[in-house]
């Protein structure tokens, strides 16, 4: 198989821009890895005219595709884990090509997991983590339960994530199954929610319970970033806080979880006047009792 799509990956490998190569090839009952193809060439580039370029081949009744990826943003899905094949690809793929030892790097990188990319990560997980559980929540105090449920779900995905995380592990597709080794406190409450034989309702207003507990134990080591950026200065503007370069990295989750935050006075409100009478510019500040 390598031997076929050899002249495709030499002719990358002959570019100056060509980071390094990687080869995937398809692991029997492990189909999503390689999303049914039988192989992938993951050709990472110091610069494109777009982030992610894909190609597909087909040969002798097999079928290969190519992804050429801009190294911002193979940083970018490694920071987010919005591709979560990308860890399997990089941990065990086989390099083709190396240009100064630069995916090594990468791997090296992922392998040791420094502290302060796990600290961001977290904070992420945490903010999706209460995105998800407050939104549920809310669906399910309205009795739409099925809604509630799908929300439920993801919040336990995320919890998972973190918990595996906070070990110094990178979340990979099976995160279930990380998560199992890791804290299977987590791993039975997901049980019970998907095979419970009781009424949803009932299953989901259980779950919440401990999800409180869980989500609570998880606080300080998911807050930790967010609270580090805060403790830059006394007072925030909102505005503020979205454009912070890496509070940013939050987006729609933000806002919800600067609430969850509030209701824990973990972080306060600060009312400064503004020219309308009796209307007043919110500002957030670090509760004192954090110092």
């Amino acid at each position: 198989m390598e031997d076929i799509l050899r002249p495709i990956y030499q002719e990358r490998a002959s570019q100056a821009n060509t980071l390094g190569i990687v080869m995937i090839n398809k692991r029997e009952k492990d189909v999503p890895v390689t999303d049914t193809f039988d192989s992938i060439l993951l050709v990472l580039v110091s610069e494109a005219e777009v982030p992610v370029f894909v190609k597909h081949y087909t040969y002798y009744g097999k079928k290969a595709a190519l992804y050429m990826v801009t190294d911002q943003q193979l940083n970018e899905w490694l920071l987010l884990g919005s591709n979560k094949k990308i860890f399997d690809w990089l941990y065990n793929g086989k390099i083709l090509f190396d240009r100064n030892e630069y995916i090594h790097g990468i791997k090296k990188e992922l392998i040791e997991f420094p502290f302060y990319g796990r600290k961001l990560k977290m904070g992420l997980e945490f903010a999706k983590l209460i995105r998800r559980y407050m939104d549920g929540r809310a669906f399910f105090d309205n009795g739409h339960y099925l809604d509630a449920y799908n929300h439920v779900v993801h919040s336990l995905h995320h919890l998972a994530r973190l918990a595996v995380v906070e070990q110094g592990f990178h979340p990979e597709v099976t995160v279930w199954q990380q998560v199992k080794q890791i804290d299977p406190e987590i791993t039975k409450l997901y049980e019970e929610l998907v095979t419970s034989e009781e009424p949803l309702d009932k299953r989901l207003e259980l779950l919440f319970l401990a999800s409180e507990f869980l989500i609570h134990s998880k606080m300080k080591s998911g807050t930790n970033h967010l609270v580090d950026v805060l403790a830059e200065k006394e007072f925030w503007s909102i505005n503020e806080i979205i454009n912070h370069e890496e509070v940013s990295l939050y987006n729609v989750d933000l806002t919800m979880l600067l609430e969850y935050l509030i209701d824990k006075s973990m972080i306060e409100v600060v009312m400064k006047e503004t020219k309308g009478q009796g209307v007043y510019h919110r500002y957030y500040t670090l509760s004192k009792k954090l110092y």
